[in-house]
């Protein structure tokens, strides 16, 4: 019987040492967890949560283990301590006695008696004296601490927002996250898709930022359903969903998505456009394409054509395209809830995004016909890879404008012109789109 804890354990070891996400390690060990619910619940919070709270779990464990000797304990040592921690401390569904058990077991199983006793003095200590933890009184210093989170990120956001929001942005970030489910308008209408749940007794209820995006907690239900295999629905961020509404698309119009993978957005793009027109979708892993085209092919979608091909190399260049969406590489910062490893890259090279950026912006323009629209997006809330890009095409494009006023999009969400999203106060991901009009 495959167990939830030591199955974390090997995830959370394999995400730390080699700097990877754990999307695809959780879905290989879902399959053999699908008959049993709460082992797969419990797979996920414990996964997640300690990628997420790694930095807490490490300033809470300082106050029961000796400085030195845990500064040079091996990392899989620790990580069994984060699993314990993180139960202690976040899961209190979870008896206090069933935690270090289990903990003290995994210890044994991996690494003898020795460690097993080891793990087991430190939480009996923390369990007799939680008083001693306590946090810095500097802002920056606590936030990052208390929420697990780089202080090099918490000191640009308290520039950006404050203590407060800085706080809820935080507090959401290390929440779990709800499922966006997309009707694919082609097929059916929302209010029959919620009928149909209903029915089904699966939670699901309206966003109240788009039309055609509902919200839910029955996660597997929702995905196991077959009215997803059959393509009445997909599953896409509401942030995502908005940007496709800022671009607007319409029937028989010619888009290009130039970093199009993992494909929600061409996808709603083309349900948008009713099947008619041509949506023109590049990426350049085959791999990701290729997922794509399933989700094409269950969508019943008519109107896009897949091209595998790096962006800066596609063409022939012409301004052929009466919309462009570059939905850009970048830091991520919006979508820290879903994915926990991204605080903790390391190797993310912020100048080398925006020069990529910045690449992505000059060759995408040239694919826009005159008296046609580019819209920008990321899903991170750095402004440098945001407002500060925008304003330096701008600069040197003085053939392009910024439309600011967007009739279909929530006033909430329209700041400066500018579509953003802020995960604290929407409930979605956080995301960014500026959109932008070719003119002679």
């Amino acid at each position: 019987m495959i167990n939830a804890r030591q199955e974390a354990f090997k995830i959370i070891s394999k995400v730390f040492s080699k700097h990877i996400f754990s999307d695809q390690l959780l879905e290989k060990a879902n399959k053999k967890l699908d008959k049993n619910e709460e082992e797969r619940k419990l797979l996920y919070l414990l996964t997640r949560g300690v990628i997420k709270m790694k930095d807490n779990l490490d300033y809470i464990i300082s106050f029961y283990t000796d400085k030195k000797a845990y500064a040079a304990t091996d990392r899989k040592i620790k990580i069994i301590l984060y699993l314990a921690f993180y139960q202690l401390v976040y899961c209190d569904y979870i008896p206090e006695y069933a935690a270090v058990n289990e903990s003290v077991q995994l210890a044994k199983k991996n690494f003898g008696e020795k460690i097993g006793n080891f793990v087991n003095a430190v939480l009996r200590s923390y369990l007799r004296s939680k008083e001693k933890v306590r946090y810095p009184q500097e802002t920056a210093d606590r936030l990052a601490l208390q929420y697990s989170f780089p202080q090099e990120l918490i000191e640009i956001w308290l520039r950006y927002w404050g203590e407060k929001k800085t706080e809820k942005m935080c507090s959401y970030f290390n929440s779990n996250p709800k499922l966006h489910v997309r009707v694919n308008t082609l097929a059916t209408k929302r209010e029959k898709l919620l009928e149909y749940f209903e029915r089904r007794n699966i939670s699901c209820i309206p966003n109240r930022l788009s039309n055609n995006f509902l919200i839910s907690d029955d996660v597997p239900e929702i995905l196991k359903n077959i009215a997803f295999s059959e393509g009445y629905y997909t599953i896409q961020d509401t942030s995502a969903g908005l940007i496709v509404e800022l671009l607007n698309p319409q029937e028989n119009e010619a888009v290009l998505d130039l970093f199009a993978a993992p494909g929600g957005k061409a996808t709603y793009i083309a349900e948008l456009m009713n099947n008619t027109g041509e949506v023109v979708a590049v990426d350049k892993y085959p791999n990701k394409v290729k997922k794509i085209k399933k989700t094409i092919e269950r969508l019943q979608l008519k109107n896009v054509k897949l091209i595998t091909e790096d962006a800066f190399n596609y063409g022939p260049v012409a301004p052929a395209f009466d919309k462009v969406l570059l939905d850009v590489p970048c830091s991520g910062w919006g979508v820290l809830q879903k994915k926990p490893e991204l605080r903790w890259q390391e190797t993310q090279d912020i100048p080398q995004l925006l020069k990529l950026q910045e690449k992505a912006l000059r060759v995408g323009a040239t694919f826009v016909k005159e008296g046609g629209y580019l819209v920008y997006s990321t899903c991170t809330l750095n402004k440098e890879e945001n407002e500060k890009q925008i304003e330096k095409f701008l600069e040197k494009n003085p053939n392009f404008q910024k439309i600011s006023e967007h009739k279909n999009i929530p006033p909430e969400l329209l700041k400066d012109g500018y579509l953003q999203t802020l995960p604290f106060e929407h409930n979605v991901d956080g995301a960014f789109a500026a959109k932008l009009q070719k003119i002679k």
